[in-house]
């Protein structure tokens, strides 16, 4: 019996491992699944990408490749004339038993084929993507009916659940999961035991297949029955992105409603935090949210998908070789969803050579770093920063400034900004040869200011301004860092200011880079910039998209003036808005709060 078993199941594990489907597919339209995405396959959507004749028959042939293999198995002739002295007791006498095994076999190879066997040219594509298999599924009930004598309540009974599923939630992954997993009951009281345990498998494979599916309906990010699918291309009047995300603190872990039992795990600190930051790194970047309401001026919506990549921003200083592959996998996610434009967040735009090796690795989706718009807004937020400190009583002409973070690009543009506009200015890095070359530089240009250089950050204690631009994980000014009364402006991700610093009577405290999306946006993951409120790399992720400049994408550590010129330009009109305010950064917070 079990040999018997064995040689069915591996037999029609092969048959459904065919991709007849993709092939019928290729031969009518020349279209290949491989184009396609497995996240956008299904029924419903493959008629809005084939049509319905086609996707009919790419439907019917499931059904049939998943019937036929029953049939076969079931009319393989009685072997017990043979004798066991030819083949054995395993094997004479049993075919009808081991029949049932064909369904589970088929069924796992259309799910999981095995790697490599059939190339990636013309039609008998392995690489395609696979679907659900709810054709192959149909096909295996309608054999049950009429190969294996099961009464006709016995397959009616999952059925009908499976209806009455799909029409209460609309959610298709959830109604077959029912299906399957009353289908082994019902089999087994309904005298057809002998089925019960490869459908039992069957359900197990369905789980494996749709848990992902689960855990975005948890988080309400899975697509209904009738949404419009995220293909590129497929409507003009939305722009399809995705954007990369990483948590700040093990709070940020259990934001998504699928991940809400991690809390009493993580929270009181029973397992090491080096246990779970090692952990989180084995772990595929997730869809984990969704931004939505983003309405551009002329009318086109944009849609963001959230994907989170689980290292901290530490770890991704720490293992750079491992970030870099977790966001190659991030990038294929998104792609694989229908963006057409991946923004590389926080302290993944780091990673990569800035991007620069994930792109290489996955060319077909346009990556951005951000930097570009980022520093735009810089451009653009610095002077209106300086205006409101005027219209507050500030006198910049007596004013003594700091920048920390001066050895970086980001930070010495700012610098440069605002020399000509006080009367003392503070380099503070980490490196003195670098900032003493850097004061060298802006002395020349306006000698009239003093321009001093430390690599002590509590120099900042004697500024009126203070701004900064770091790339360390962890905040670098404290309050005893800041005069009562001082303008701060924290361009850093995570934020270079410390929460403490709000304690400082009269401080003024606006984060940089931080744009308002036109329309009325919506997160399902607090992103703590404050509701309505998005960091400029995700802006420009956006910006990309909406107008299809993909040779504007940040990639590499330089960022050219023409492409900032062009943000500049573009988010204006399409009705982009940078904060530079404190007063915006409130109501947004306040909001945030209500809501």
């Amino acid at each position: 019996m079990f040999l018997a078993s064995l040689f069915v199941c591996t037999t029609a594990y092969l048959v459904g491992a065919l991709p007849l489907g993709g092939g019928l597919l290729y031969l009518v339209t020349g279209q290949r699944l491989r184009a396609l995405s497995a996240h956008t396959l299904g029924v419903e959507n493959l008629i809005r990408v084939a049509g319905l004749p086609t996707a009919s028959l790419v439907l019917l042939i499931d059904v049939i490749k998943g019937a036929a293999v029953i049939a076969l198995a079931t009319s393989l002739p009685d072997t017990s004339w043979l004798g066991s002295s030819w083949l054995g007791s395993s094997w004479t006498g049993s075919w009808p038993a081991a029949a049932s095994w064909a369904a589970f076999g088929v069924y796992l190879g259309h799910l999981y084929p095995p790697p490599g066997w059939f190339g990636r040219d013309g039609w008998f594509d392995y690489e395609a993507p696979r679907g659900r298999g709810h054709g192959v599924l149909v096909g295996l009930l309608v054999a049950l009916l009429a190969y294996a004598d099961a009464p006709l309540l016995v397959v009616a009974g999952p059925v009908a659940a499976y209806a009455g599923v799909l029409a209460a939630s609309a959610y298709p992954a959830l109604a077959t999961l029912v299906l399957v997993g009353l289908l082994p009951l019902s089999l087994l009281l309904g005298g057809a035991a002998i089925w019960a345990l490869p459908f039992a498998g069957i359900g197990l494979l369905a789980l494996g297949r749709h848990k992902v599916s689960l855990a975005r309906m948890l988080d309400r990010t899975e697509p209904k029955l009738g949404d419009p699918p995220a293909i590129r291309g497929h409507d003009p009047a939305v722009v399809y992105a995705a954007f990369m995300i990483h948590p700040l603190t093990t709070r940020d872990l259990w934001q998504p409603r699928s991940l809400r039992w991690l809390r009493p795990v993580l929270e009181p600190n029973l397992l090491p935090d080096a246990w779970v930051r090692g952990a989180l790194r084995w772990f595929r970047p997730q869809k984990q949210g969704e931004i939505c309401g983003v309405r551009l001026s002329d009318g086109r919506e944009v849609r963001v998908v959230l994907i989170s990549g689980g290292m901290f921003p530490g770890d991704i200083r720490r293992y750079p070789e491992a970030a870099t592959q977790l966001a190659i996998r991030g990038a294929r996610l998104a792609y694989e969803l229908g963006a057409e434009t991946f923004g590389l967040g926080g302290f993944w735009s780091t990673v990569g050579d800035k991007g620069r090796v994930v792109q290489a690795a996955v060319p077909d989706i346009a990556i951005t770093n951000g930097g570009a718009y980022t520093a735009a807004t810089v451009r653009a937020a610095v002077p209106g920063l300086l205006e409101h400190f005027r219209a507050a009583g500030g006198s910049l002409a007596r004013s003594c400034a700091a920048v920390v973070g001066a050895n970086g690009v980001v930070a010495f543009g700012i610098a440069r900004l605002i020399a000509p506009e006080v009367a003392r200015l503070i380099l503070v890095g980490r490196d003195p040869d670098r900032l003493a070359r850097s004061a060298d530089t802006l002395r020349r240009k306006y000698p009239r200011t003093d321009i001093v250089c430390s690599t002590d950050v509590a120099v900042c204690a004697a500024a009126d301004l203070v701004f900064t631009a770091t790339s360390d994980p962890d905040p670098v000014l404290f309050a005893a860092h800041v005069k009562p009364g001082a303008w701060l402006f924290d361009l850093g991700r995570p934020a270079d200011v410390d929460a403490g610093v709000r304690a400082v009577p009269g401080v003024h405290l606006i984060p940089g880079g931080v744009v308002r999306p036109p329309g009325a946006p919506r997160s399902s993951i607090d992103l703590h910039f404050g509701d309505g409120l998005i960091p400029a790399c995700l802006a420009e992720t956006m910006i990309l998209g909406a107008t299809r400049a993909f040779g504007r994408a940040s990639i590499g550590p330089q960022t050219r003036q023409t492409d900032i010129d062009f943000y500049l330009h573009e988010g204006a009109r399409l009705g982009f808005e940078i904060v530079t305010s404190e007063a915006q950064v409130i109501r947004a917070r306040e909001k945030r709060e209500v809501l």
